[in-house]
Parts: C-alpha cells; sequence; structure tokens
C-alpha cells in the first residue's frame, strides 16, 4: 500500500512519462544535436582565443581587412560585417513571428514570416560569400620576407595603406617566359601575382613618399610603420609578393588569421546554408498544407530551434573574430 502511494507520487511529480517536461522526441533530439554542436563551435572558438592571444603581437587588425561594401568604393571598416550581423538577427526575429503565428494556427502568416526568414537567410549566405572572394582576392598586396612575416606598404603623406599598383614599376621582358602561350605557366609555375618581386622593389625604390609597416603591432594597437631609412633596409628581406589571402600565405598578416576564418566562418556559413534549404522544404509543405493535417506546426518550431542557435553563434563568432 506505501509502495503504491510513493510510486503514484514519484509519477506525478515526474509528469513527463515518457516524454520528459512535455517535450516531445523531435524536439529533443534538435536540442541534443544543439547542444553537440555548440560544445564542438565552443572548441573551434577556444582555438583562436588561444593562436590569437599567443601571436597577439602580429595578428591583424580587423578593422583594417574587413573594410570594403559591395559596390561602394573606399574604407568602410566593419560596416558591411555589422550589416550581416543585422540581417541574420532580423530573420531569428521573422522566425519567432514564425512561430507563434503556427501556435495560432494562422497559416498564411507562418507562410508570410517564413519567407522572410528564406529571404534573410540567404542574404547573409550571399554576404558571406562575397567577403570569402574579397578575402581571398586582396586590394592592397603586400611582400613577404624569408622569416614568413609580412610587409605592407603605407603613403608616408597620407598614412592610408598604398596597393603594388600604386608605385610598382613595370619591367619590359620581366616575365615574358611565364605567358599562357608557353606553357609554363600551366605546368611549372603556381598563378603569378600581378608584380614580380623586382618591379615591385624598383618602384619603392624610386617612389620616396612609401613606406614599410610591419605585422608587429604597438602598444597603441596600430601595426609598426617603419621610417624611410628602416623601409629601405627591410625591403632587402622580402623573396616574393602576396595578393589575398588563401590557406599557404595571407597579405594581411599571419597565415592562422586566414586559416580561422575560412575554417570557422566557412563552417559556420554551411550552418546557415543548410538551415535555409530546411527552411525551403519546411515553407513549401507549409503552403501544401502538410502541418495543417498534422493539427500542429511543431516542425516550425524545431526548425525555428536550430535557426536561433545559428544566429547565437554567428553573434559570439562576430564578437570574437570581429570584435575583440
Amino acid at each position: 500500500m506505501d509502495s503504491t502511494i510513493t510510486t503514484g507520487t514519484e509519477e506525478n511529480v515526474w509528469g513527463g512519462g515518457n516524454r520528459p517536461l512535455g517535450a516531445s522526441y523531435g524536439k529533443l533530439m534538435m536540442w541534443f544535436f544543439i547542444v553537440s554542436d555548440a560544445l564542438t563551435f565552443s572548441g573551434f572558438l577556444a582555438s583562436y582565443g588561444f593562436s590569437r592571444f599567443k601571436f597577439i603581437e602580429t595578428w591583424p587588425i580587423a578593422d583594417q581587412v574587413f573594410t570594403h561594401v559591395p559596390f561602394v568604393h573606399g574604407n568602410f571598416p566593419m560596416y558591411y560585417v555589422a550589416f550581416m550581423t543585422f540581417i541574420l538577427i532580423m530573420s531569428s526575429v521573422t522566425m519567432v513571428l514564425a512561430v507563434d503565428a503556427g501556435h495560432r494556427m494562422m497559416k498564411n502568416r507562418v507562410i508570410l514570416y517564413m519567407f522572410l526568414t528564406i529571404i534573410g537567410g540567404a542574404i547573409f549566405v550571399g554576404s558571406q560569400a562575397w567577403e570569402w572572394a574579397t578575402f581571398i582576392k586582396g586590394d592592397y598586396g603586400a611582400l613577404e620576407t624569408k622569416g614568413g612575416r609580412i610587409l605592407q606598404f603605407v603613403k608616408a603623406d597620407s598614412g592610408e595603406r598604398a596597393a603594388l599598383a600604386d608605385f610598382s614599376k613595370t619591367i619590359p621582358g620581366e616575365r615574358v617566359g611565364h605567358e599562357k602561350k608557353n606553357g609554363v605557366w600551366y605546368y611549372e609555375e603556381t598563378p603569378l601575382p600581378s608584380y614580380s618581386l623586382n618591379e615591385v622593389t624598383e618602384g619603392f625604390m624610386a617612389n620616396p613618399n612609401i613606406l614599410i609597416q610591419t605585422e608587429t603591432i604597438t602598444e597603441e594597437g596600430e601595426k609598426t610603420l617603419l621610417t624611410r631609412e628602416e623601409s629601405l633596409a627591410k625591403i632587402k628581406d622580402a623573396k616574393l609578393v602576396v595578393e589575398g589571402a588563401n590557406l599557404i600565405r595571407n597579405e594581411y598578416g599571419s597565415r592562422l588569421f586566414a586559416d580561422f576564418f575560412f575554417f570557422i566562418t566557412g563552417f559556420h556559413g554551411f550552418h546557415v546554408f543548410s538551415g535555409v534549404m530546411i527552411n525551403i522544404i519546411i515553407f513549401f509543405n507549409i503552403i501544401l498544407g502538410t502541418y495543417e493535417k498534422r493539427g500542429h506546426y511543431e516542425m516550425v518550431e524545431k526548425v525555428g530551434l536550430y535557426w536561433h542557435f545559428v544566429d547565437l553563434v554567428w553573434v559570439f563568432v562576430f564578437t570574437f573574430f570581429y570584435l575583440v
């Protein structure tokens, strides 16, 4: 008798039976996935933080790297990244509205808000692809020394970055043997930079307005700017021209910065792209009335959990990678 009463009490306290806390199997599995994926992103960001502070004296300054805006020339540090972040956060708002409309069984509103969520995610993915392309291409160029350090160029009169095209000389016959018609470029050479090391060096020597800044960051948080005499001595250590960034070389500074940029933002971008694809599938199911027939829009709520997680992860990526 006593054991029966005790068992009954325990069941009442637990309440969920085979549905703990009243959550469905699908929602529980989504939460398990989110927790495991959060641990994965935490490991990546912890690795980034460790590497950054280990090489903090030579780490690229984000305000000097992410300065581009599509179709607009000029220096706009972090503007477009902030725009991307705003779009992704607003897509999370529209997802909340879609879930709320689903609870109210308002099909047309669910369709509208899911459509806006998809548009926001697509804009973010497209913007990230554009940012990758800009980062890979580069726009200034630099030299790499024999020790693997990056030398960037600055205009002495204005303090602005100088592109290789601003001062490099074109030396006739410098790379005639590497023309595509000779076939050497295809079989024995990597893609050539716009200017050879000799052309950059000759142009630098002839232009007293150009100075060199190194990777090393001063106490004021700026790259170390060399005098003209120091620049003339430093350029002798250069061994090759670097344009843009890849997994091997990086005109912005430490190659680890580019490695982490491609890996972390790429991994997050894959999550956003997957979320957009899933949202499109859910969107068409809503139009077809699949969830109206089921009598609930729980699938919208489950995909909403994933979408909010992706947005939250980007807040951390944005903070660690772009702001700190």
